[in-house]
């Protein structure tokens, strides 16, 4: 299956993707704002999900809160 963002482009390994909702964090004091830039995704093995790294932290978003850069 393919991975798709929200409004349905398909994302691979390393794009770069925008926020489009603020995000609260579990375990984190940060709060990801409406528009951050996220570099350099990587696909996991359920197409609603990706990891990438903000900080020093690898964590799991959803693709319904993320639109292709």
């Amino acid at each position: 299956m393919d991975t798709k963002d929200s409004n349905g482009n398909i994302l691979t390994d390393g794009d770069n993707v925008h926020v489009t909702k603020d995000l609260k964090i579990k375990g984190m004091s940060k709060t990801l704002k409406r528009g951050n830039m996220i570099k350099n995704i990587r696909l996991t093995g359920n197409p609603q999900e990706v990891e990438c790294r903000i900080g020093k932290s690898q964590i799991v978003l959803k693709t319904q809160f993320l639109k292709k850069a």
